[in-house]
Parts: C-alpha cells; sequence; structure tokens
C-alpha cells in the first residue's frame, strides 16, 4: 500500500503498511487549510510529514487535528503535530481526559509498549453532532460509541461524493475501553444511514463504492450479532 490520493482533496497518507506497523490509517484533508485524521502512534511523525511534501502540500498548513478515539494508535504524535505545527486538536471530551492526563491503559500505550506524551486537547467535542468549517467545506464530527466511549465518526462532501471516516468499525470491543455493544450498533446503524460512497476505516483500508462501504459496515453488524462484552 502508497499513501496518494483518495479521492478529490482527500488522501491516505499513514498506515501499518506505509509508514510504521502500530500505526493507524492516517487521512489528510486539503480543504483551504490542511485537517489530519488522527496521528498514528508517534514513531512516524517525520514519515508523515515527508508524505504530505511528496503530495506537493505544505506542512505548514496543517492547522487542524482530529482525532477519532483515545488509542495510541490513533493518537501518538498528537504532541508533535501540536508542537512542531502548532495544529489545534480536536476530539470528542469523553476520551480527551485520557490523551491529557496520559493515561496508558485507556489509550493503549501500555499494552503497544509505546511512551505516551500527555497533551492538552484544544478543542473538546460535547454534542451528538458537530459541524466544523473550513472556509466553505464542511466536515461534520458525529459521536459514534462504541470502541470507546469517546469515538468520533468524521464525513464530508466533497468532489460529489460522500466520503465517511469510520474508524475501527472492526473493534476490537475491550472492556478495560470502556467498550459497548449495544452503543456501537446504534452507532453502526447511523453510519449505514449516511448512505456514504467511500469509506476510509482506521486499519482495513478504503472501501467504495456506496455498496462495500454499506456490506463493510453490515459484516461487522453480523459477526458480532448480539454479543455481549465478556466481564473479567
Amino acid at each position: 500500500m502508497k499513501p496518494g490520493k483518495i479521492t478529490k482533496d482527500v488522501y491516505l497518507i499513514g498506515g501499518s503498511e506505509i509508514t510504521d506497523p502500530k500505526d493507524c490509517s492516517i487521512y489528510l484533508l486539503n480543504v483551504g487549510e490542511l485537517v489530519l485524521i488522527d496521528t498514528g502512534a508517534g514513531p512516524s511523525y517525520d514519515d508523515i510529514v515527508r508524505n504530505i511534501e511528496k503530495l506537493g502540500l505544505d506542512p505548514a498548513k496543517l492547522k487542524t487535528v482530529i482525532l477519532t478515539h483515545c488509542h495510541i494508535d490513533h493518537i501518538g504524535g498528537a504532541s508533535r503535530f501540536r508542537d512542531a505545527l502548532e495544529s489545534r486538536l480536536i476530539m470528542h471530551e469523553l476520551d480527551a481526559r485520557a490523551v491529557e492526563q496520559g493515561d496508558k491503559r485507556m489509550t493503549g500505550a501500555a499494552w503497544y509498549g509505546l511512551p505516551l506524551t500527555p497533551v492538552p486537547v484544544d478543542v473538546k467535542l460535547t454534542k451528538d453532532e458537530e459541524r466544523l468549517y473550513f472556509g466553505d467545506q464542511e466536515v461534520v464530527c458525529l459521536h459514534t460509541p462504541g470502541h470507546t466511549p469517546g469515538s468520533l465518526s468524521v464525513y464530508l462532501d466533497r468532489g460529489g461524493k460522500r466520503i465517511l471516516f469510520g474508524q475501527d468499525i472492526h473493534g476490537p470491543f475491550l472492556e478495560e475501553f470502556g467498550a459497548d455493544l449495544a452503543a456501537w450498533r446504534r452507532s453502526m446503524e447511523r453510519l449505514l444511514s449516511l448512505e456514504a460512497d467511500i469509506l476510509c476505516e482506521g486499519h482495513f483500508g478504503v472501501f467504495q463504492p456506496k455498496g462495500r462501504v454499506a456490506a463493510y459496515i453490515k459484516h461487522y453488524l453480523e459477526q458480532y450479532g448480539e454479543e455481549t462484552i465478556p466481564q473479567p
């Protein structure tokens, strides 16, 4: 897998097969300013910046980072982007505390064996749906709990396509991370109702067209069925 364009102004610039085996999939929007969706685990910061430059874009214009949830493979590089590029960090308040406190259990940093630098979250989302604007481009953040209490999904309409960033739709669902399968099922039904043309998932790549997006989400709804999270 290589970094590159997904659709108009949307790029894949990092991931386990691109930058570092511990990285989630890392996406970039070019919507007047640059907006990053997740940062990876941290060690690949320099590679991510180089990949932005290889696209002919200026990393200095990366002023917003949306963190979809608090796990280290998604937020480990947040402090570097905030310090080096002065990027503001946006995430849901229910997951922000773990990032700000450097909670190695809730973020999974201990599980991954990675260092975690506590970092302030500049904008903490609190509503079920919040709309961000970059010039005339609307980017919608949905609170989609399940994988973690403060999981976000993000979507925008660009170039005639609805692009959905549904990180970690596949789980896992672990009690120690505050997972909630019933909430996750409701979240997935909500994502299905968006009828997205393109799904940019957290670890398993990009799915399109619309039929494949729906099939991917429904596959996991069927897989988990009426299961519950086992208690220790």
